[in-house]
């Protein structure tokens, strides 16, 4: 599906450049911390979370790093068929183990669950089988230390998480990552929504990365590519969310400047004009 991993098969496009923007932004969400394990969701469905997880995770392989996209959507999860790889063994599978004594099977089974991409130094971990409780499996101790026993192989670790207004797994798995991204789609996603999911994070421990504004319309159809994603080039914030520009969000309570960017463009690149501003999102209720 050459569309969804635009940032492989097509790396010069300003979409792709994007995602490259992204993934920098995200290595300097944290002073104190190195950021390594991700997670991305959305309010609902149909917002891109797959689409972004994808690209996030192809350009921090093309960086050199071994990154890992888990796919933790276990109700409808489909990062086996953006990838073409097996749906099982998967996540699922893993987590309904649970604490078995067997370490050698234990080892095996979350072997055989992790597949290579045609992405170099990318690899992803499908849904498996359609669990009866995915919610419980996730929140489980063993999601964490699954988690921990990945880091030993990876680099960075991505999950693409399940839809947050709608189920609550997500939510429950913000507590067990480094940082939280939440997919939202221009003039559509209700602003109260987005924090209502910002709030609900925050409350379980959870920490918020940024917020990435899809499916943004341009002038030109040149830059709309495959479901009609686009994306503003740079980043900019904008008070309580109000967005009225192209680009990505990032949330941060001590970032602030003054400076002004402008980049203009003839034919093959956009136009965009971003001012930072201070925003304490302490204040945003």
């Amino acid at each position: 599906m050459e569309e969804e991993i635009i940032a492989y098969l097509q790396p010069k496009l300003p979409v792709s450049e994007s995602f490259r923007t992204l993934r920098t932004n995200i290595q300097f969400t944290s002073i104190d911390k190195k950021v390594r394990t991700i997670l991305v969701t959305s309010c609902f469905p149909g917002e891109g979370k797959s689409w972004v997880s994808s690209n996030l995770a192809i350009t921090f392989a093309q960086t050199g790093k071994k990154v890992l996209l888990i796919d933790a959507d276990m109700r409808k999860g489909r990062q086996n068929e953006i990838f073409k790889v097996k749906q099982m063994p998967g996540l699922s599978n893993i987590l309904s183990m649970g604490d078995d004594e067997n370490k050698g099977d234990d080892n095996i089974i979350i072997g055989d669950s992790v597949q290579k991409t045609e992405v170099e130094n990318l690899s992803i971990i499908a849904i498996g089988n359609m669990p009866p409780n995915p919610s419980e499996l996730v929140s489980s101790n063993r999601m964490g230390d699954v988690l921990e026993r990945l880091k030993y192989d990876f680099d960075i670790i991505i999950l693409d998480g399940t839809p947050s207004s709608l189920v609550s797994d997500s939510i429950a798995l913000s507590r067990i990552v480094d940082t939280t991204l939440i997919v939202s789609v221009a003039k559509k996603t209700p602003r109260e929504q987005i924090l209502k999911i910002k709030k609900a994070i925050e409350n379980v421990g959870g920490k918020i990365g940024g917020l990435v504004l899809n499916k943004v319309p341009l002038k030109s159809s040149e830059y709309k590519y495959g479901y009609g994603y686009g994306y503003g080039y740079g980043t900019y914030m904008e008070r309580d969310l109000e967005v009225k520009k192209k680009g990505i969000f990032s949330f941060s309570k001590k970032e602030s400047t003054s400076k002004k960017v402008k980049r203009q463009a003839t034919r093959g690149k956009m136009t965009m004009k971003a001012e930072n501003r201070k925003i304490d999102l302490s204040e945003v209720k």
